[in-house]
């Protein structure tokens, strides 16, 4: 016998047992009914940072502001519900809309808090993090944040009992809904064009602040970045290089590469800041590059780009991450590379290259169970290099002054600025105490790069260099803003400007015929990341199409000499793969 028409509108739940009757005791609501409530909610509690900013940016003031307000609260409510009716169908949508609500309560606590905008750059850098560093960020008012704001919601959607109708109605409901969600976004749009218009020009950086509707849109432009990535092996990069110059009385070179973490120019000693902190590089004869600008204002873009021969003036995310690195190309001309890393990894710079990382701490004096200090990383380097009878490169990628926990970063003998911040939760210290952690992290930098330069300048088998190029800057505070990460195009100098030095033993000067007071002059002029890759060849003196003198930053200073192309076959040699360091002094 057919059932009535009526009960084949009902919602699906069990007829018995307590499971069936608490169902059945549940309110119901359409599909279509809860995407209204939870874009609702996302307009008024998690959206406080695009409500603020725009005040900031003056809205607010003018005479006719409660219909920008409303036509902007509209607009964002309708963008949501259409996003949500299109991506979510009713057989997922409670899981879907909780991780939502805890999506936007987590990004809202970051926007409110530090500022931090959500890209697709963001995103990238979230994918790639690891636990240790996910951690510091976990504080106790994230935590009351995403209760309130994000479980609680989440709660409530569970005690709602979903509609379900045949195929074709709730087909055509919901075209009928996303419609009149286009519609309500239009008018909202047109009504106030002539004011949120210049407003979304003037301060682009409000588009990103926008949660959920921003983690959504930079989720799916990341995603479809790696959908299009071609698969298959990198595309060669300098494939014709070669070692020029040495001959059999000259010395191997011996260069270490210094990526600094988070370190800006403006709280570095040698440019001029109001506090010394690097006065142990003070006393050293490095060359000071004053004006240096980052690839990026996150890791995950700017080591990739330093390293590449592309750089920032031809960025291309994917051809990047596909392309051979600065590391393969010096390889391919038998310069043996290493990475040792107390980072997140080498962001596919060495893929299939030596590589130790110090990530899990081992046994040693200089590490914790959380971390190590980065002075780890020149406990055995000799005994890496020791047997390679050809040029080393060594990259040491630093943990630096990784916030937010900046008193993590050094030891008590650092602590020279007091108060310092104690706290992962910036939020609670004052902007003082966080930039005396700031400025005690940069001090044990200066003393790690110190030690490098010492053991360089005795080593008697190589001619040796130091370059040190931080990844990008750091926020303090300054405007309300904290940490790093902004999009590129409205980052602050804060985020971008970086500190870069280089330290030349008499050896190296003498092999590569570089005049060092030409070297100082040109470090008076502005410099980026995108002179590693060049620089790096021509210290090494390795000959390829793809270098170009004019990105060099010692090539102008150094004396032509005679062609003489030696060196050993490409895989000769120590392959550096050593196991990892057990603790032994320096």
């Amino acid at each position: 016998m057919k059932r009535p028409l009526d009960e084949t509108r009902r919602p699906r739940v069990a007829r018995t047992g307590l499971g069936g009757s608490l169902a059945r005791n549940l309110p119901s609501i359409s599909i279509e009914g809860l995407i209204v409530v939870v874009a609702a909610y996302f307009v008024l509690a998690t959206n406080s940072a695009f409500w603020s900013g725009m005040r900031a940016a003056g809205t607010l003031s003018e005479s006719d502001a409660w219909v920008v307000v409303l036509c902007a609260a509209l607009a964002i409510f309708a963008l949501h519900a259409l996003l949500l009716v299109v991506l979510i169908p009713r057989a997922v949508a409670k899981p879907a809309l909780t991780l939502l609500l805890l999506a936007a309560a987590g990004v809202s606590y970051f926007s409110k808090k530090y500022s931090v905008y959500i890209d697709p750059s963001m995103i990238r850098n979230v994918l790639r993090t690891d636990t240790t560093e996910a951690g510091e960020l976990l504080t106790l008012d994230l935590g009351v944040s995403l209760l309130l704001f994000g479980a609680l919601p989440s709660l409530l959607v569970w005690l709602v009992r979903i509609h379900v109708r045949p195929l074709r109605m709730a087909l055509m409901r919901r075209l009928l809904f996303a419609f009149s969600m286009i519609v309500l976004t239009a008018a909202s749009l047109f009504v106030a064009f002539d004011d949120l218009s210049p407003l979304m020009r003037n301060h682009p950086s409000l588009r990103y602040m926008i949660a959920p509707g921003n983690v959504l849109v930079a989720t799916t432009k990341v995603l479809a970045e790696r959908a299009r990535a071609p698969e298959g092996p990198r595309q060669v990069v300098g494939a014709d290089a070669r070692l020029q110059g040495h001959t059999a009385s000259t010395k191997p070179h011996f260069l270490v590469i210094v990526v600094g973490e988070t370190a800006r120019a403006q709280n570095w000693g040698l440019n001029g800041y109001g506090r010394q902190t690097t006065p142990q590089l003070a006393r050293l004869d490095v060359v000071n590059y004053k004006d240096v600008s980052a690839c990026g204002s996150n890791t995950e873009v700017s080591v990739p780009c330093m390293f590449s021969s592309t750089g920032r003036r031809r960025y291309d995310q994917q051809l990047i991450s596909n392309s051979d690195s600065l590391l393969h190309v010096l390889e391919r001309a038998a310069v043996r590379t290493l990475w040792r890393d107390n980072q997140t990894g080498c962001k596919g710079v060495c893929d299939g290259l030596p590589f130790q990382s110090y990530r899990k701490p081992p046994k040693n004096p200089m590490c914790n169970d959380e971390a190590c200090r980065d002075a780890v990383m020149l406990q055995g380097l000799h005994d890496a290099i020791d047997d390679n009878p050809g040029d080393v490169v060594v990259v040491l990628h630093q943990i630096g002054n990784h916030g937010p926990s900046y008193y993590k970063r050094y030891g008590d003998e650092f602590r020279r600025f007091l108060p310092d911040c104690r706290e992962a939760d910036l939020k609670r210290c004052s902007r003082e105490q966080i930039v005396n952690a700031y400025d005690n992290a940069i001090l044990a930098t200066d003393d790690f790069l110190a030690k490098a330069i010492r053991m360089l300048a005795q080593d008697a088998s190589h001619d040796t260099a130091l370059i040190y190029l931080s990844d990008h800057g750091e926020s303090l505070g300054e405007n309300n803003i904290y940490l790093h990460g902004f999009p590129y195009a409205i980052a602050p100098d804060t985020q971008i400007k970086v500190p870069m030095v280089a330290w030349l033993s008499p050896g190296m000067i003498a092999s590569t015929g570089i005049d060092m007071r030409c070297v100082r002059a040109r470090a008076d002029q502005p410099a980026s990341h995108d002179n590693l890759f060049h620089s790096v060849l021509g210290l090494m003196q390795v000959t390829t199409a793809v270098y170009e003198p004019a990105l060099d930053l010692f090539g102008s200073c150094a004396t032509p000499r005679p062609q003489v192309s030696v060196g050993l076959p490409a895989g000769q040699g120590n392959d550096l793969n050593a196991p990892e360091p057990d603790g032994e002094p320096l």
